[in-house]
């Protein structure tokens, strides 16, 4: 028996069973044949740490320490650039205000990405800190943390029944019983089922599509050291990537969990918005993709014991941050549950607790 069983190997729940491993002995189960196949696999790989609502920023500036110098570290330079033309300063202003942006002359937003077009981009901001994530190496780095400390990851297996016993869990996945003193949800868009069959109330999950595309660098432009860019009020964004530019629509469509792929007119409706801010028309997609960004009611993180079942851990609701939130979301974790006291204050536990929901 394992004193931890994690249901899902994203980001979520393999940085949550690293930090467990700490207080005792954990399985990981894993729906698909590799960690990170979901969500965490199709992320925009950004640490933007004034992204997100106050919770998550708090969970953000918490994980900073740890981006930077973890394992040597897994951010590389980026930028942040937010660009608007006529018609919207009322939006672009509020951007820059909630994104703790600063504005920068626009001569030096075509200097950084030379396609933005100045009939249609008259204003920019920026936040030179945001930065690039190796979202690869931090998935494998917590594996194998849980596998140093002789913790078990298993892929394909999906789970079909959970039980409680005196003792704990019995959960069945790819056609083997686990048990477990203690149950940790960390499914993604799917914790809801999770927690269904194992006779937990829901927290309301709701997942959201996002959409991206991939295109060759416009015009011919080495594109590798342009900032991230993205229109007002995230109608759409831009990164390079390889060589390449990833353009997202920016869309947070409510969907049923699946294997997300995207919808097409609305790839191509994000694409014009892209289109209308540069020179460089769109000629070519040469592959597109689309994750699921699953959120509860207020947008926050659900981290914390379940406060009908002390036993069943809610690790959820990560949205569109759970690479930026991990380091710190995965410590908090570890510190409800062991008994230690939290770094983070008291009134950023409460609005993450999943007691707020019930």
């Amino acid at each position: 028996m394992s004193d931890f069983i994690v249901i899902g190997g994203g980001i979520a729940g393999i940085s949550a069973a690293a930090r467990l491993s700490e207080l005792g002995s954990v399985t990981v189960l894993e729906a698909e044949e590799a960690l990170g196949y979901h969500a965490s696999g199709r992320s925009a790989a950004m640490f933007e740490e004034s992204y997100g609502n106050p919770a998550v920023v708090a969970l953000n500036k918490a994980s900073s320490d740890y981006h930077h110098n973890a394992n040597g570290g897994y951010l590389t330079p980026r930028g942040f650039m937010l660009v608007a033309g006529p018609g919207e300063e009322d939006g672009f202003a509020a951007d820059v205000a909630e994104l703790d942006l600063h504005k920068i002359h626009i001569d030096d937003a075509y200097a950084r990405v030379p396609i933005l077009n100045p009939a249609s981009v008259t204003m920019a901001a920026l936040h030179e800190e945001a930065q690039d994530l190796d979202t690869d190496r931090m998935i494998q780095d917590f594996a194998r943390v849980v596998r140093g400390a002789g913790g078990q990851v298993i892929t394909r297996a999906e789970v079909t029944a959970i039980q409680h016993s005196g003792s704990g869990w019995q959960v069945t996945a790819g056609g083997q019983t686990y048990e477990g003193k203690q149950l940790v949800n960390a499914a993604g868009a799917w914790v809801d089922r999770v927690a269904a069959l194992a006779g937990v109330a829901p927290i309301g999950i709701t997942p959201k599509r996002r959409s991206m595309a991939r295109l060759p660098a416009p015009g011919g432009h080495d594109v590798t050291k342009w900032p991230m860019m993205m229109g007002v009020g995230e109608c759409w964004y831009a990164k390079p990537d390889a060589g390449k530019l990833l353009v997202s629509p920016a869309d947070a469509d409510p969907v049923e969990p699946h294997d997300a792929f995207a919808d097409d007119m609305v790839l191509a409706e994000g694409l014009a918005r892209y289109e209308e801010k540069v020179t460089e028309p769109v000629t070519r997609v040469e592959s597109n993709w689309a994750g699921l960004r699953s959120f509860v009611s207020d947008g926050a993180l659900v981290l914390g014991a379940d406060p009908a079942r002390p036993d069943f851990i809610w690790c959820a609701a990560q949205g569109g941050y759970g690479f930026q939130t991990a380091p710190a979301a995965s410590r908090l974790l570890r510190d409800l549950i062991g008994g230690n006291t939290p770094e983070l204050d008291r009134d950023i536990i409460a609005a993450l607790s999943p007691e707020r929901l019930r």
